[in-house]
């Protein structure tokens, strides 16, 4: 019997469906991860909302999916690390202030579904939109600045300096070794597909990006 009849792997044409399926599923099993997988849906309630009560900023380059799950350390090409938005696959060109309703949303979503109190929720609203501005100012490259980071933030980066690509290896493929077992959560890929990814790193411009990752 073939791997693939044994794991029941969907086929091509059925991968849409499912995921869709499962994703559906984890967003109705709480209002935040509701929030995290539906930008879409985020969008069209903000279209709707009292724009004249939206400020407006300069049109500048957003995540536009800015919410917590989407945070977290990054390291830059000198090996410093920082906590940044790391996840950009839905950035474009908008309105700041759309990131910042979207993380407000996330965070007192989050709340909630931890039974904190409004209270606390208020108070985390008010501490993002604090930090927001004071990366602004004049003392944001002060190295005294940023050591008075929440006890929580400082915790998160000293645990990214200790791992590596093989704890990450560890923890989402069960190895250490590049081979990706098939299963529920990694599906084969079609030949044509592979052919389309290794075009894709043949090109110069992305062994480039690659390299300047993961060089120290």
């Amino acid at each position: 019997m073939s791997e693939r009849k044994l794991l029941k792997l969907p086929k091509f044409s059925e991968r849409q469906t499912l995921l869709t399926a499962r994703r559906s599923l984890k967003m109705a099993r709480s209002a935040h991860a509701y929030v995290r997988g539906n930008t879409r849906k985020f969008y069209e309630w903000l279209d709707s909302a009292d724009i004249e009560k939206i400020p407006r900023g300069p049109a500048v380059w957003i995540c536009g999916d800015c919410h917590v799950g989407n945070l977290g350390p990054i390291a830059d090409t000198e090996g410093n690390i920082d906590i940044q938005i790391r996840d950009l696959d839905q950035t474009v060109i908008g309105n700041p202030a759309h990131d910042l309703i979207r993380l407000g949303l996330s965070l007192a979503t989050a709340a909630r579904g931890s039974d904190l109190p409004g209270v606390t929720t208020a108070r985390m609203l008010e501490n993002m939109m604090k930090g927001y501005e004071l990366a602004f100012g004049e003392d944001s490259e002060n190295p005294s600045f940023q050591r008075h980071r929440p006890e929580s933030v400082r915790v998160a980066m000293r645990r990214s300096m200790s791992r590596s690509l093989k704890h990450l290896a560890r923890e989402r493929i069960k190895d250490v070794t590049p081979t990706i077992p098939m299963g529920k959560r990694f599906w084969p890929l079609r030949g044509d597909e592979k052919t389309e990814i290794r075009k894709l790193f043949e090109r110069e411009d992305v062994r480039r990006l690659v390299l300047a990752m993961i060089r120290p």
